[in-house]
């Protein structure tokens, strides 16, 4: 007999796994600020992520086959689990004083491809134990967690690693997992019901692997939405991930607390965004929502960026952005777990995140190279956009940003008028 509700289930469930995930984010905020101490080098806290994304990439789809036939509540227990031993090695290596470069690459591509059997795990898992018109809630809720975590973890981080070092972070990381184990284990999970789609996933293991492709690419409308989102998080890469801080920091002459002012603004933009959109009821529009969204974060927000000249309008245009983000992702999520059969959302979703998280890295090592070598010499006279973006150091970036803005707002208004898109709301 199940200890609890659903409803009651799920919300310890998601305390747990944010308890924990808050510990990863301050390890992961160590980990580079250790790399960058002992090389001085961008290059080996790029590398963290890389491997990271590299193994979740390899991965996925094979996480996501076996997140299928087994109880999705040992798949995250497992994967959380596995997580922590890495970290404890860590951790004995760093109090040993033995912590090498080649440690935290080996951990972070672990990490990632525990991350894979994780992730689809966790988000099919919320669609066995909420009602379909909670569902947007439900993520609303998930997303609240990582955004606070966002913001908190580096400052709090930052002082136990200025006050106790390196190992007390990874021991305070080590005891949030252990709230997130208890999480799973106190739930209870029961099994997907059967359907004819998850029938029709079975057979050979290369039936199974390309199933997730396949099913993905034969509905136009999840289709077209996860191609918005491949557009978002590669325009997100291209601008806010690699060259909005320096943008900044070259428009406002070096100035830190400039920087800092308009990243705690963003942070604390998502922060409420989250907590607005979990007092809404879930609306039946939700496709609607998600293109409306992505035109006002990912277009009219770059535009305003683009052309803003002061920390004030920065700030402004980074929390109107934010603040949307909770209302794009929301309905994205919540139409995948209402739309995809259960017994098949572990491999379906696996072969989404894969494929809608691959452009992120590409447009942030894109984004670095396009302002080094094109943008920033090409503005440094004057153009047709000089009235908009200015002339000199931080105009060729503020013109990335006129870009995305013009092509985030297409995106949008295609998802808008697309029928398949619109059909998903039916």
């Amino acid at each position: 007999m199940p200890l609890f509700t659903q409803k009651k289930a799920f919300y310890i469930l998601w305390s747990g796994q944010s308890i924990s995930l808050f510990g990863s984010g301050l390890t992961r905020f160590a980990l580079m600020v250790w790399a960058y101490q002992n090389s001085s080098s961008v290059t080996s806290m790029v590398l963290l992520g890389f491997f990271s994304f590299l193994s979740f990439m390899v991965v996925s789809p094979f996480a996501g086959i076996i997140t299928d036939k087994v109880n999705r509540k040992w798949i995250m227990f497992g994967a959380d689990l596995a997580s922590g031993l890495v970290t404890l090695s860590l951790l004995l290596f760093s109090l040993n004083g033995e912590l090498q470069f080649w440690h935290l690459y080996l951990a972070e591509g672990l990490s990632g491809a525990f991350e894979a059997f994780q992730s689809p795990a966790f988000f099919s898992s919320v669609s066995l134990l909420m009602p379909k018109k909670e569902l947007m809630r439900s993520n609303a809720l998930i997303g609240l967690a990582k955004s606070a975590i966002q913001v908190v973890a580096p400052a709090v981080a930052s002082v136990i690693l200025s006050f106790a070092g390196l190992h007390r972070v990874l021991s305070i990381d080590l005891l949030t997992l252990i709230a997130g184990l208890a999480a799973v284990l106190l739930v209870h999970l029961e099994k997907p019901p059967h359907t004819e789609t998850g029938a029709q996933a079975k057979g050979t293991f290369w039936h199974e692997f390309r199933f997730g492709f396949r099913y993905i690419f034969s509905l136009p409308g999840l289709r077209t939405i996860m191609l918005m989102f491949v557009s978002i998080n590669f325009f997100a890469g291209l601008t806010y991930m690699s060259i909005l801080s320096p943008m900044i920091l070259t428009r406002t002459n070096g100035s830190e607390l400039s920087l800092g002012t308009v990243q705690t603004v963003m942070g604390v933009g998502g922060i409420v965004g989250g907590l607005v959109l979990t007092f809404f009821k879930s609306p039946r529009k939700k496709a609607a929502l998600f293109a409306w969204s992505t035109t006002i974060s990912i277009g009219i927000c770059d535009l305003l960026t683009a052309a803003s000249r002061s920390v004030l309008t920065w700030s402004i245009s980074g929390f109107l952005s934010e603040f949307s983000i909770p209302f794009m992702v929301s309905p994205y999520y919540s139409i995948w777990q209402e739309k995809v059969p259960e017994d098949v959302q572990g491999r379906v979703f696996a072969v989404r995140e894969m494929i809608q998280t691959a452009p992120s890295p590409l447009g942030y090592l894109a984004g670095g190279l396009l302002a080094d070598h094109v943008f920033e010499p090409l503005f440094l006279q004057k153009t047709i956009l000089t009235p908009l973006v200015g002339i000199g150091p931080g105009s060729g970036m503020s013109a990335m940003f006129l870009i995305t803005g013009l092509f985030g707002s297409l995106s949008g208004l295609i998802g808008l008028l697309k029928p398949c898109v619109r059909q998903l709301d039916d």
